[in-house]
């Protein structure tokens, strides 16, 4: 099952610092992230990716973005 981090409305690092406490917590599935900024949007993808998981989408979804991260 997958989780969600709704960070929107919230400026960084928050969203980034939410992401990486969900990635630690989880250790690895599927992650669900909205935000609501290009720069949470870019910070949280660059995190994921440095935390070794995998980007699998980043959806604009209206004024929200839906990043998708993966760990096996």
């Amino acid at each position: 099952m997958s989780q969600i981090v709704d960070a929107r409305g919230l400026s960084c690092p928050q969203p980034v610092l939410m992401t990486l406490e969900e990635m630690k917590r989880s250790g690895k599935g599927e992650i669900h992230v909205l935000v609501d900024t290009d720069t949470s949007k870019e910070n949280v993808s660059r995190a994921a990716v440095s935390q070794g998981w995998q980007v699998l989408s980043l959806q604009e979804e209206g004024d929200t973005y839906r990043i998708v991260v993966r760990k096996e």
